[in-house]
């Protein structure tokens, strides 16, 4: 089976080589995307040498400009489709997801579940460094999202997932609309929409040492706005037809 952990960066020399090794050096023989938005402190430079001795492990798609998270997820999803990857998971280069935990979301798509997603608010999961202004945000935008959505979810913004090539497959990835956080709650509420079994693994989520968060009140925003727009598109029957990729 075919795994790839694809992480997003922008500016992230501090952190890059360092996750990268620490992915690839697992027992579960990964593989590294690495999707750059024109980092202009040579994150991509970085990549590339890596490469040279990894070639067969590691990757990079190269994108001009700051395009936003979720553009580049769904850049790293079509690569990983287009290149039959059986597991295809996000991760954040900063080291706030631990890439030990990469095992064990694994194990829990491979017992029964589509989607596991490394979660901070279930029984085990915890946060470590962050300001109180910061969890204040996170844990009222879980339960605001829970209320008007109904889904399930008790982590709805974590970014720390793995997918079954299936459920990434079933959608038609360039109609996902959101780009900062709430493109996080919205693959997983297509996901559930769609039928596929969400699975939360508890995980300890660890905010950054090193680098700048790219945190901003206009994510939160499109976070907010985002809920109620899928909801309402879902309660229409619009957001279905909307995301659903239809079988040939």
């Amino acid at each position: 089976m075919k795994k790839i952990v694809i992480i997003p960066t922008y500016n992230e020399k501090e952190n890059i080589a360092a996750i990268i090794n620490a992915v690839i050096v697992l027992g579960n023989q990964y593989h590294v995307l690495v999707v750059d938005d024109g980092s202009p402190d040579g994150t991509a430079n970085i990549v590339k040498e890596l490469m040279q001795a990894h070639p067969d492990k590691i990757f990079i798609q190269e994108r001009v400009g700051k395009l936003g998270l979720g553009t580049a997820y769904i850049h790293g999803f079509k690569w990983a489709l287009a290149n039959q990857y059986d597991y295809i998971f996000e991760m954040d280069a900063d080291f706030s997801h631990n890439p030990l935990d990469l095992d064990r979301l694994l194990a829990a798509c491979e017992n029964g579940a589509d989607v596991a997603i490394g979660s901070r608010y279930v029984k085990g999961g915890a946060t470590e460094n962050w300001p109180l202004d910061r969890l204040i945000y996170s844990k009222g935008g879980s339960l605001y999202t829970r209320m008007i959505t109904g889904m399930p979810v008790k982590d709805p913004t974590a970014g720390f997932i793995c997918y079954k090539n299936k459920v990434l497959a079933a959608m038609q990835l360039d109609h996902v609309n959101f780009i900062g956080y709430a493109f996080q709650i919205e693959m997983k509420f297509a996901s559930w929409r769609l039928g596929f079994k969400l699975k939360e693994v508890p995980i300890t989520f660890i905010d950054r040492k090193i680098g700048i968060s790219k945190m901003s009140k206009g994510i939160i925003k499109e976070a907010v706005l985002g809920v109620i727009s899928m909801q309402w598109q879902s309660f229409t029957g619009r957001f279905i037809k909307h995301i659903k990729r239809e079988q040939l």
